[in-house]
């Protein structure tokens, strides 16, 4: 068993079955959530036998890095992690003036199958653990001597959080020992249920939700799973998720060029989120390979016409320029990139032999 797998209340109750006296069992929490090691030797005022014990019966065990890119011109950059059973998942750094912020997965691959997401292009995988999400985080703090009070955690990388609730829930609880939940926030395609079970929460994270079109049809197109969660529907349950004052939810808009990019959606999208306590992430595609041609980022003019037509409504909002496009930042980019590299190695011996290569499967 993997100890970061436990919540707080329950990694007590577990260490506190075998550990004593209860003050070792503090101990041992704080080497854990604060200090975030990933073995029992580096508990240094912890006895030697009470170590061995531990490590007779758990792990601490993190993913290991399989990539790292060459940092951005930013510095944003980007790592690639192995889990135990083979599957890789994708974090990124992202450094800025006052804060640094980390992109984190929930989940190895994505069922919800956005079309203009690379990981929705490969497919689902599966639900990650908490020891998973925590050990991209912890990593990269630790590579980064980063001091917690000058962090932000994102979950904004692969998979669809709110369908791997209970896990998040589990690693939320962990993160809060290091951060404020204001500094967490939690990216969604619109999974209502979740969002019902997040507002539910006695500590919520902010909350972002994928919108990428102003009316139900085209968010569908691009968005499939949202047929099951219909516009309105979403709708009514952002308008009954308990903000604190001072908070508000994020709307994310991914641009594309001829599609939902016109200043007539940017007044349908004003009126669609008006009443609400929220602020618009406009972010322009991030072009890659596997997805449609058709896909394509908009020019500076018909950003800055959407995001002033906003602005002219009395919408806050706030444009993800750049960062990180140099190092393929978008989820699922560099995992793409590792899996596109292995096809081609695996399918060299078949060409060299002159035999016909078979067909990539699509696993969408």
């Amino acid at each position: 068993m993997n100890l970061y797998d436990l919540g707080p209340a329950q990694l007590e109750a577990t260490l506190g079955e075998i550990v004593s006296p209860s003050f070792r069992v503090k101990q041992i929490e704080e080497w854990m959530h604060v200090r975030g090691v990933d073995a029992f030797g580096a508990m240094t005022n912890v006895p030697k036998d009470v170590r061995a014990e531990l490590e007779s019966r758990f792990t601490l065990a993190f993913p290991k890095v399989l990539t790292r890119t060459v940092p951005a011109s930013d510095g944003s950059q980007k790592y690639l992690f192995r889990l135990h059973d083979g599957q890789r998942i994708e974090s990124v750094y992202m450094p800025m003036s006052d804060r640094t912020s980390i992109c984190l997965s929930s989940q190895a691959g994505c069922a919800v199958g956005c079309t203009f997401c690379v990981t929705g292009f490969f497919g689902p995988g599966r639900n990650i653990v908490p020891s998973e999400m925590l050990g991209q985080f912890y990593t990269i703090q630790h590579e980064k001597q980063i001091p917690a009070e000058q962090m932000n955690v994102v979950f904004m990388g692969m998979g669809e959080p709110l369908l791997n609730l209970e896990n998040l829930v589990t690693t939320l609880d962990v993160l809060y020992r290091n951060m404020s939940p204001r500094r967490v926030t939690v990216s969604t395609s619109g999974i209502i249920p979740g969002i019902d079970d997040l507002a539910r929460l006695e500590k919520r994270p902010n909350l972002a939700v994928s919108i990428n079109a102003p009316d139900r049809k085209r968010r569908e197109e691009i968005m499939p799973i949202t047929a099951k969660y219909p516009l309105d529907e979403l709708m009514a349950s952002l308008r009954r998720f308990p903000l604190e004052k001072g908070r508000d939810i994020t709307i994310e808009y991914v641009l594309l060029a001829g599609y939902n990019d016109s200043k007539s959606d940017a007044v349908a999208l004003a009126k669609l989120i008006r009443g609400l306590h929220a602020k618009v992430n406009a972010i322009p595609f991030n072009a890659d390979p596997n997805l449609p041609e058709w896909m394509k980022r908009p020019n500076d003019t018909a950003i800055d016409r959407f995001v002033d037509t906003l602005v002219q409504h009395n919408v806050r909002v706030t444009v993800r320029r750049s960062k990180g496009r140099d190092i393929a930042a978008a989820c699922g980019q560099l995992r793409g990139k590792e899996i596109a590299k292995s096809r081609a190695t695996r399918e060299q011996p078949l060409r060299k032999a002159s035999e016909p290569a078979s067909p990539t499967a699509s696993r969408r």
